[in-house]
């Protein structure tokens, strides 16, 4: 199954797209991997989509990558006695340590890290921003607040802080036990890891992991931007959760940000995931506002690795609809004739290493000599990554004998992931990418790639090669 299309695209699954032969659908619809929301997902849940992820990709041939999303640090306020309360803007409202059911003067707030967090002066959003306060006095045990914007609370909301530096890490005991329980299986290729604020989230993450997944940071909170280059540094991936950064960011500085963190992500060779209601609308009608349409093309101008559903696939009524109206904006937008012009303009810089170099020059040569592909050798997925950071005009054909690795790519612009074994000589190297280009459909006899590699074959992170081939007349071997 080729796509006709660079940018992947990550869809969730929920009630309406748990079945196997919605998620076939979906794949077939053009999804290129699969998302588990931990928030909502029961372990034995889990465990029965990633049986059914496998069995459509059995079907299908091609590796298809799973992400669980960990749930992260759901701060809430308690109950109130009435189940909800109306409040005035200007008036004092309270949020303390008494676990008593709240009134219109105060409430229980079952975090003591944001009750000892929290300053004068700290802005407090409840509800996704609906109920705005502001802090006028905290000692530790309570929140003294003004209430600058909204008129109401009932139980159970939501609390986000986007002045505050909260002293827990980003990984809670619910995450723990979810993760155990994603690593359990053997079979979950990412995990995201939600809220971060700080390089340090992802330590204890990674401890646990040892690399048996990829870990993808969600940027949500304004804290996390404080050391964005950081928190790249030590993720395998990054997702743009445009969800709760519009809550606690001004929700206009969300597109600058969204570009900023794209950038970024493609100068250090991380794959970049943009998210949250890129087709909204598609949750209860059949096709997306023009805005929307806008949104999702924005994210693959500027060069965006992957672009994801959420609510649209996993609840939505139109599932399979929002996938395809995906892929085809991204498809049409991909052949835009300024496409090729905007994604060469924001080209990075190569870093001084051995396989920035081969990269670049696998490129400029694939694209000088229109050559029918790119075909990298890779064990660790790192020279795949390398030549998707280069964002070249043509196909790159990823050859991994480890499938696990070819999971794990399934995220990555522009790569087409193939299990293969791993090649025994150069001139099996040569014949084993010239066959799978002309059985996968980018290539025909007397057509031209250029392989990169390792040498010695098969020792990972070692890209140290370039060839040059022709597609013999058999489309079996290469010259």
């Amino acid at each position: 199954m080729r796509r006709n299309r660079k940018v992947k695209i990550l869809a969730t699954l929920g009630p309406a797209s748990s079945e196997e032969a919605m998620i076939q659908k979906l794949h077939e619809a053009g999804a290129d991997l699969f998302r588990i929301n931990m928030s909502h997902a029961s372990h034995d849940l889990m465990r029965t989509l990633i049986k059914r992820i496998r069995a459509v990709e059995e079907r299908s041939g091609r590796p298809i990558g799973i992400l669980a999303d960990l749930q992260g640090p759901k701060l809430r306020v308690g109950k109130f006695a009435a189940g909800k309360v109306t409040l005035t803007p200007g008036q004092t409202f309270t949020l303390d340590n008494r676990d008593e059911p709240g009134d219109e003067t105060r409430v229980f707030l079952p975090h003591p890290e944001i009750l000892e967090a929290v300053k004068v002066g700290h802005r407090l959003l409840i509800d996704d921003g609906k109920l705005a306060l502001k802090a006028e006095k905290a000692d530790g045990k309570s929140i003294v607040c003004k209430v600058v914007a909204g008129t109401s609370i009932s139980d159970r909301k939501g609390v986000s802080l986007p002045d505050t530096l909260l002293g827990v890490g980003a990984l809670t005991e619910k995450d723990r036990v979810d993760l155990d329980a994603v690593l359990a299986t053997d079979d979950v290729d990412w995990v995201a890891l939600s809220f971060v604020q700080r390089p340090d989230d992802l330590a204890e993450v990674r401890k646990i992991a040892r690399g048996r997944v990829g870990i993808m940071s969600k940027i949500e909170k304004p804290q996390a931007l404080e050391r964005i280059d950081e928190i790249i540094e030590l993720s395998d991936a990054v997702m743009v959760a445009r969800g709760d950064l519009g809550v606690e960011m001004p929700i206009e500085a969300v597109p600058g940000i969204q570009k900023q963190l794209t950038r970024l992500c493609r100068r250090a060779g991380k794959p970049v995931v943009v998210a949250t209601q890129m087709l909204e609308s598609m949750i209860t009608a059949p096709v997306p506002t023009r805005a929307e349409v806008s949104d999702v093309s924005i994210a693959v101008f500027e060069g965006a690795d992957a672009i994801m559903l959420s609510a649209e696939s996993a609840s939505g009524q139109y599932p399979v609809e929002a996938v395809s109206m995906m892929a085809s904006i991204a498809s049409t937008v991909e052949q835009d004739p300024l496409y090729p012009s905007i994604i060469y303009a924001q080209r990075a810089t190569p870093e001084a290493t051995g396989a920035d170099a081969i990269s670049l020059a696998a490129r400029q040569i694939a694209e000088t000599l229109k050559l029918a592909a790119i075909v990298t050798y890779t064990s660790s997925g790192t020279t795949g990554l390398r030549a998707s950071r280069e964002r070249p005009e043509v196909p790159i054909i990823a050859l991994s004998p480890i499938v696990q690795t070819a999971r794990r790519l399934s995220v990555g612009w522009g790569m087409h992931c193939v299990v293969t074994s791993d090649a025994t000589d150069l001139d099996d190297m040569v014949n084993r990418a010239c066959r799978i280009v002309v059985s996968e459909g980018f290539g025909k006899p007397g057509d031209r790639i250029i392989i990169s590699a390792g040498v010695p074959l098969g020792t990972p992170g070692a890209t140290n090669m370039l060839r040059i081939a022709y597609i013999g007349s058999d489309g079996q071997s290469g010259i």
